[in-house]
């Protein structure tokens, strides 16, 4: 499929939103720094994890004609002073959903972040 309606892929988005909430646990998205795994089957390691931030369930807040908004994470401190340039997406089973870009899929309002601080997530859109 090389062209999809925004019909469709607005389902699409609403499905990884699904999938985001299944599992007994919350969704969480995990801020590393270093290099990024080649592919979302590549483990992370664990020694770049910088913060893990949980999603409520449901994670969907609203959906428009445009996106799909998630609602807000909780506020998690900070574990290890670095800067972040990835994250990964978790579901609520541990499975792998998808991994982000700091600065290309996802915006920090500050990507150093300092041992002891405190983060959260206020805004993701996923746009089709």
């Amino acid at each position: 499929m090389s062209k999809t309606s925004v019909n469709a892929r607005l389902a699409m988005i609403q499905a990884f939103a699904g999938f985001m909430d299944s599992g007994s646990q919350s969704a969480t998205a995990i801020f590393y720094e270093d290099v990024q795994p080649a592919s979302p089957l590549v483990a992370a390691d664990s020694n770049n994890a910088l913060v893990t931030l949980t999603f409520p369930e449901p994670c969907i807040k609203e959906v428009t004609a445009t996106y799909v908004e998630l609602h807000p994470t909780d506020t998690a401190t900070v574990i290890k002073t670095g800067t972040a340039t990835w994250a990964r997406i978790y579901n609520g089973a541990g499975e792998v959903a998808a991994d982000l870009v700091v600065g290309a899929d996802i915006t920090l309002a500050n990507t150093n972040l300092a041992l002891g601080g405190t983060i959260s997530i206020t805004s993701i859109k996923l746009r089709p």
